[in-house]
């Protein structure tokens, strides 16, 4: 399994990105994609996640209402849309795919397979 992740970027406070995850080498669908971040000093935790069963979405409160993740099954492509950010918004994004069922989907340890990472800077 590979993920492959992209759309980071500088941008301003107030400004949008649209972040990318590839998926690939799958030999069965997975349960859940989410999104993490880790900021310089700071933890990874976790930003977003939506399960593959229903397509339900799952959005930290410090994001909430300002990000959406959507995905494309056709592409095995999650999307995270991230509107209104932040300064306190930049570090560097994850994504992750869980390939069993998931019961917190904000925990690191419930993710089997991680992508590269890919850095969002919010600055003026």
């Amino acid at each position: 399994v590979q993920l492959q992740a992209s759309g980071g970027g500088l941008v301003q406070p107030g400004g949008s990105l649209r972040l990318s995850c590839a998926a690939s080498g799958f030999t069965s669908d997975y349960y859940a994609m989410g999104w993490f971040r880790q900021a310089p000093g700071k933890e990874r935790e976790g930003v977003s996640s939506i399960m593959s069963s229903d397509d339900n979405t799952y959005y930290a409160d410090s994001v909430k209402g300002r990000f959406t993740i959507s995905r494309d099954r056709a592409k095995n492509t999650v999307y995270l849309q991230m509107d209104s950010l932040k300064p306190e918004d930049t570090a560097v994004y994850y994504c992750a795919t869980a390939l069993h069922l998931v019961y917190a989907w904000y925990a690191l340890y419930e993710y089997d397979y991680w992508g590269q990472g890919t850095q969002v800077t919010v600055s003026s």
